[in-house]
């Protein structure tokens, strides 16, 4: 059995969950599910990062203490997740006492290699981005990220030593083509690590004189540890570092799934911290794009955040779902409107995939008494159906491999074609109004059933509500406990004649265009 290890970033709790949030736990949620169903020994992490200037401005502008706020937000990521069902095994929080011992016990190992210096520094201070800024991180004058004019301020801090490893990362990535993927943010990250003038040592402590919320730095009371050395930790302490049961099988496989404007410390800071305590790299960074509302990157300060909770309330979670899975690909950014949803919606599940099992289930419960019926004699056409699972199949393994989702999603939905034009070949419908054909409406039915349960299979990391529905109709509910399932995707013949099955409402109905504000 191979171990898998998922995280998303911790997200941080001076805003609540919004599309872009919902997007990077959707994914992971969805490979984790995908692992899982192949029979990998899978650990899912999420959580949130409560640390920091921003926590304690929030909380200074509402008069109450950093831990309420953080308590508050933290509690409606926790509760929004659950909500909407994804599968994580840890909910994380910076907060949590063994992620502070971590923390605390990392610092002192690194100061204690001599890694660790205090000097004096000024420079231009971003509180959005928790850090000073370099010339490539501002534009106009403004953070590029945040909008906001930058502070200038000078303090004495504590450094760790980041770019004397600056030209064992470079090595590292290029000997390693998928280490960061997709590809342009492997070079972009490299690009970071050749401008001179865009990196130095890494800032890692805080003055308590002007922000005491933090995890304390264990050789000096005086001052707390930056938010992103603290942040980033956390994937060691889920896994259960150092010396955790599973740690070292679930470090070797870690897969962190992050958007793009986190990368510089995750593929530059992070490997570094790694190797500054002896730990090899993770193995995959997966970097996502931005999802936009009219043409800009979704944030609290701009006012543009979907709620998910609305869109489930909306539209139901496994449409919204869906929608963010099939339509951005993954590295690019994507545009996001209600229109575009309905679209996506109504074509692929409600036209194409809930069509498909309503037919297929009202016609086996008119032919066939609401049981699946034993195949007869076959020929080519039910070759080719049966032909096209495994197909399917693989490309779905292969572009998940790759964090293809979208490709893996229009795999799933070719083979959704197939049976389809299949049940327009056969029309059983008008073959059982005729003489001496019902073993051919049997058949007919019987691959249709078959291949039914296939899809619902391969479908069900990416709409595991649906999946679950789909296989509860075909009689099969519980089928997808265990593992290996998805082996079972590509054995035909699975399917037991004489098994019930249900109708059912339409699985997803059409939905109408939201309404024209200016209509």
């Amino acid at each position: 059995m191979s171990s898998c290890y998922i995280t998303t970033p911790i997200y941080y709790v001076n805003a609540e969950p919004h599309i872009g949030h919902t997007y990077t736990t959707v994914l992971a949620d969805t490979i984790a599910r995908y692992h899982r169903l192949t029979g990998d020994e899978t650990f899912f992490l999420t959580g949130t990062d409560e640390h920091g200037e921003k926590i304690a401005e929030v909380a200074a502008q509402r008069g109450v203490s950093p831990q309420e706020i953080s308590d508050q937000n933290s509690d409606a990521f926790r509760s929004t997740w659950d909500r909407l069902g994804f599968s994580y095994d840890r909910f994380i929080r910076t907060t949590d006492p063994d992620h502070v011992e971590t923390v605390q016990r990392i610092l002192q190992q690194v100061h204690d290699a001599g890694d660790i210096y205090f000097k004096e520094y000024d420079g231009l201070y971003c509180v959005g981005c928790e850090r000073f800024l370099t010339e490539r991180d501002i534009e106009d004058g403004l953070c590029k990220d945040h909008e906001r004019a930058p502070e200038q301020r000078v303090e004495s801090n504590y450094f760790f030593k980041m770019s004397e490893h600056f030209e064992w990362l470079a090595g590292h990535i290029e000997a390693n083509p998928d280490f960061i993927r997709p590809e342009r943010y492997k070079n972009e990250a490299l690009a970071m690590l050749r401008d001179e003038s865009g990196l130095g040592d890494l800032c890692i402590s805080r003055p308590k004189e002007r922000l005491e919320w933090g995890i304390e730095l264990p050789f000096d009371a005086n001052y707390v540890c930056y938010v992103w050395f603290d942040a980033l930790i956390n994937y060691l302490t889920g896994a259960g570092y150092p010396d955790g049961p599973k740690f070292s099988e679930r470090w070797a496989s870690a897969q962190h799934f992050v958007a793009k404007d986190i990368l510089k410390p995750h593929a530059i800071f992070w490997p570094i911290m790694l190797r500054a305590i002896g730990l090899e790299p993770y193995r995959h960074l997966n970097v996502h794009g931005y999802w936009n509302v009219d043409a800009r990157k979704v944030s609290k300060s701009l006012g543009n955040m979907i709620s998910p909770l609305a869109m489930q309330e909306q539209y139901g979670f496994e449409a919204f779902r869906f929608f963010l899975l099939r339509d951005m690909v993954f590295g690019l950014d994507s545009n996001f409107s209600e229109e575009a949803l309905v679209a996506r919606v109504n074509s692929d599940l409600a036209n194409n995939l809930g069509n498909l099992v309503s037919r297929t289930l009202n016609m086996t419960a008119r032919y066939a008494g609401a049981c699946v019926p034993a195949c007869g004699p076959t020929d080519v056409l039910e070759d080719e159906v049966a032909a096209a699972v495994p197909v399917a199949a693989g490309k779905v393994a292969q572009h998940m491999q790759r964090c293809e989702i979208h490709r893996a999603l229009e795999a799933i939905f070719e083979l959704v074609d197939v049976v389809n034009r299949y049940l327009e070949q056969r029309a059983p419908w008008k073959a059982a109004k005729q003489e001496g054909t019902e073993q051919l409406v049997a058949t007919t039915l019987y691959t249709s059933c078959e291949a039914l349960r296939c899809i619902a299979l391969l479908l069900a990391p990416f709409l595991p509500a649906t999946s679950a529905t789909i296989l509860e109709r075909l009689g099969l509910a519980g089928a997808l406990d265990g593992a290996h399932i998805l082996d079972d995707a590509c054995a035909w013949g699975r399917s037991k004649a004489g098994t019930p099955t249900t109708k059912g409402a339409a699985l997803f109905p059409r939905l109408d265009p939201p309404a024209r504000e200016d209509a």
